[in-house]
């Protein structure tokens, strides 16, 4: 981007009352065959409408063609039984029912790609679209095959290298892998955590990121955070080595968070998605607002290299204070940009 400052979404945004229920994460689809096809695409024009109205620099489908941004991906491998549920621990938060591996992983066919290929043809605007990282997918599954955290996790970087470069060959700008597992196991992180997302951006020319969060606004997370304490330095033990990595942008959360926002200093020289809108309340933030967490982290990141963004996705929102929100993040960053021009 040669923009100052080029807004983004994290992740999700709110689906259209016809094609799922509102305000409600992971809600079931309601329409079926070629009309949920017809439906996805419908929702997809619809939410680029939305980030293009707001201003929003560079626009993603907003999710609209996934029910779950990990499960979704998952659906469409090999070796991975979705009938034989087994309950396991969410990163250490909650318990949920989840499907098993049980055979060896792999993809037969691209899952995004034709979906990437419509986005492509929509807009001439940058764009970013968002897969599982390795990570947080083994933490949605029970492994009953590979038996090993990290042997499942190279498995499917190597997976998610073949979408990747089947996404890039379909035009899209960044390719972000959401990785809120990297919040709670450091140690594994830092083992080889990196290591598989590095293998996912094996060969990829376009733009990498990886977003890392405290999780959407549904009380499982907000309940976390509460025992947290006064200062959240998650950050601060997996920094130090995702500045040496390849990855060229790192999104995390700020606003309204305990986030330090010195902790920043760590990945200087990367580009930082710096989460100026908070997605766990339904107050909308003003542009100052905005334009005030920008200027708190341009004192830990060169200008050139911050890209205002959403702490994380907006699905459980409503349309009408998610359209807020972007509004607010496009005119909060316009304030600042006027600021440095000046």
């Amino acid at each position: 981007m040669t923009k100052l400052l080029p807004t983004a979404t994290a992740g999700s945004l709110p689906k259209p009352s016809w094609l799922a229920q509102p305000e409600k994460l992971w809600s079931p689809w309601k329409l079926e065959g070629e009309e949920l096809l017809e439906g996805k695409r419908d929702a997809l024009r619809v939410t680029l409408a939305d980030q293009q109205q707001a201003g929003i620099d560079i626009v993603s489908d907003g999710e609209q063609t996934r029910q779950h941004f990990v499960t979704t991906f998952i659906e469409h491998l090999d070796g991975v039984d979705f009938e034989k549920r087994e309950t396991v621990r969410i990163r250490d938060r909650y318990d949920a029912s989840v499907p098993t591996v049980v055979g060896a992983v792999s993809r037969q066919k691209p899952v995004f790609v034709e979906d990437a290929k419509f986005l492509r043809q929509q807009t001439t605007q940058p764009i970013k679209w968002a897969l599982p990282g390795p990570m947080t997918m083994i933490d949605t599954l029970y492994d009953a095959h590979y038996k090993s955290r990290e042997k499942l996790a190279w498995e499917f970087a190597k997976i998610l290298n073949e979408e990747a470069l089947e996404l890039e060959a379909a035009g899209v700008d960044i390719i972000q892998f959401d990785e809120p597992a990297f919040n709670v196991f450091f140690d594994e992180v830092n083992d080889w955590g990196i290591a598989t997302l590095e293998r996912a951006i094996r060969g990829l020319n376009c733009e990498t990121a990886v977003h890392i969060c405290y999780g959407y606004g549904i009380k499982a997370n907000t309940d976390w955070k509460k025992t947290l304490g006064n200062e959240w330095r998650q950050y601060e033990r997996t920094f130090p080595n995702l500045q040496k990595s390849n990855i060229d942008l790192i999104s995390l959360e700020c606003q309204n968070s305990h986030v330090p926002m010195d902790l920043i200093e760590l990945i200087r020289g990367k580009k930082v998605m710096v989460g100026a809108i908070d997605v766990a309340s339904n107050t909308v933030e003003t542009p100052e607002q905005v334009a005030d967490t920008l200027r708190k982290a341009l004192k830990f990141v060169d200008a050139d290299k911050l890209y205002p963004c959403t702490n994380c996705g907006m699905a459980p929102l409503s349309r009408a204070v998610a359209t807020g929100k972007l509004n607010a993040l496009s005119a909060g960053a316009e304030i600042v940009r006027k600021e440095l021009s000046a």
